[in-house]
């Protein structure tokens, strides 16, 4: 039992109150979290108030010192890490489980390290001289979900240490002690109240509404539903926060005539099964055109066979179950709709306790709730269609738009097909592969901002136009 606190101000804080975490693969219960109050959140707020100040003033250099030295404390207790996130989220340690995600949370921190917004001079000349300079919000507060607790969180955290700003965090509660922990052991090496922890189990006088609409929060960071993330514009409207947020998302795949059924099939499996299906860009529906259908369905279903489920802490699983009832019962009644409706290849019916079999369900269309709403789980539907204008048509008829993809042997054409899907991010033979050095972020219902990169790092400052 792994007995977590909050870190505020950069102390150990108990609650008067804590709520149980469980180890989604046994239903054992691993540690307790506490279960902030509304008192709790306010003293982290100041806390991270008054560090801003001296942290703000910090030089460039110094910043990108304080945020290597975070990347380090990460590398140095990734396998702890790495353990704990397999203990509460499920994934496995292996494969593209928590020790890959570990090893995201690095690279993105040593990446983001290295940035800078240094002055830009847009006029120096007779008539005068105008610089634009970048300057840091304030307190970020940042909300994170359940599927990737570290490298959202790092994802979050690094541009706004970078800039300059100070951070209160506030991880799921399905998936809070390694973030207590994390943010625990980076205050090791950050001055206290730049890095504050709170926890709540969301019920009555949830913590993350609260911070979407606090005074003391200049900018809010959230990763998760649509729904949730409309409701946290709607309280930050009132203080005219700055908002990042990176939504839910429903990509299409779009498999052309001339691809190699077999080649693509793995590529195509961890697409979608990456991280079980539970991750914002993986592919959730899958247009395969009629001369090749069958061939991809078959080649996929073969591949997914080889891939092992199970306990997380066993070395050679590959996918673990899924995280929490809610998510496994939305699962489980849309499949048991698409069984109605469509052909079963693999998988179809739920498993013992939170664990589901890799499902793949032919013969669906558009307009059937597998294919329309975003399962977030491991269930891939699959679209046959007859003409690529079809396809496409296919895709963007969503509210959703945060990737795609494009599977062809002629990347020319796979180019052209993909200047016309409406989504943020779109791959060609493979999906969701994200990296540090490109903004990623989602068109329509799936976000509002972007994250990584430059254009990410922006994004938690403000600009100031000085004319001389």
């Amino acid at each position: 039992m792994y007995a977590a606190h909050m870190t505020i101000g950069g102390r150990a804080v108990p609650a008067a109150a804590t709520f149980d975490v469980k180890n989604p693969s046994t239903g054992a219960t691993i540690g307790t979290a506490p279960n902030a109050s509304l008192a709790d959140l306010d003293a982290a707020v100041a806390a991270a108030q008054a560090a801003f100040p001296a942290w703000s003033q910090k030089t460039d250099d110094e910043l990108q010192r304080a945020c290597l030295a975070v990347a380090e404390k990460l590398t140095a207790q990734a396998e702890d890490l790495a353990r704990l996130i397999t203990l509460e989220q499920g994934k496995p340690l292996n494969g593209l489980g928590s020790r890959w995600e570990m090893g995201g949370a690095q690279t993105w921190a040593r990446y983001t390290s290295g940035l800078s917004l240094p002055m830009k001079l847009l006029q120096d000349d007779a008539q005068g001289r105008v610089e634009l300079h970048r300057k840091p919000l304030g307190v970020v507060g940042s909300i994170t979900p359940w599927n990737f607790p570290l490298m959202i969180a790092i994802w979050h955290v690094l541009p706004a240490l970078r800039t300059g700003n100070t951070v209160v965090i506030k991880p799921s509660p399905h998936t809070p002690l390694a973030t207590l922990r994390m943010v625990e052991l980076l205050n090791e090496v950050l001055p206290a109240g730049v890095l504050n922890c709170v926890t709540g189990d969301d019920r009555a006088g949830s913590i993350g509404a609260t911070m979407a609409a606090h005074a003391g929060i200049r900018k809010i960071v959230f990763t998760g539903s649509c729904a949730t993330g409309q409701k946290v514009m709607q309280s930050a409207a009132l203080s005219m926060k700055r908002l990042t947020l990176e939504l839910g998302g429903n990509d299409a795949g779009i498999v052309l005539p001339d691809c190699d059924p077999q080649a693509i099939a793995e590529g195509l499996f961890w697409g979608s099964f990456i991280n079980n299906g539970q991750t914002c860009a993986a592919m959730k529906r899958l247009y395969v055109h009629d001369s090749i259908h069958d061939a991809v369905c078959e080649h996929l279903v073969a591949y997914a066979k080889t891939v092992p489920m199970g306990d997380g802490m066993a070395e050679h699983n590959l996918l673990g179950p899924v995280q929490n009832r809610m998510q496994f019962d939305k699962v489980a009644a849309l499949v048991a709709d698409a069984r109605k409706k469509g052909d079963v290849l693999l998988g179809g019916a739920p498993g013992d306790g939170l664990f589901f079999p890799a499902t793949i369900i032919a013969g669906l269309k558009n307009g059937d709730a597998l294919v329309d709403e975003e399962q977030f789980g491991p269930a891939l539907p699959i679209v046959r269609y007859k003409d690529v204008d079809e396809a496409i048509g296919f895709a963007n008829d969503s509210p959703n738009g945060l990737g795609g993809s494009v599977w062809s042997s002629d990347i020319t054409h796979a180019k052209q097909v993909a200047s016309r899907m409406e989504c943020g991010s779109v791959w060609i033979n493979k999906h969701g592969a994200i990296q540090p050095n490109a903004p990623f972020g989602g068109t329509k219902s799936s976000g509002f901002g972007v994250e990584f990169a430059e254009d990410g790092m922006q994004e938690y400052t403000d600009q100031q136009v000085v004319f001389s």
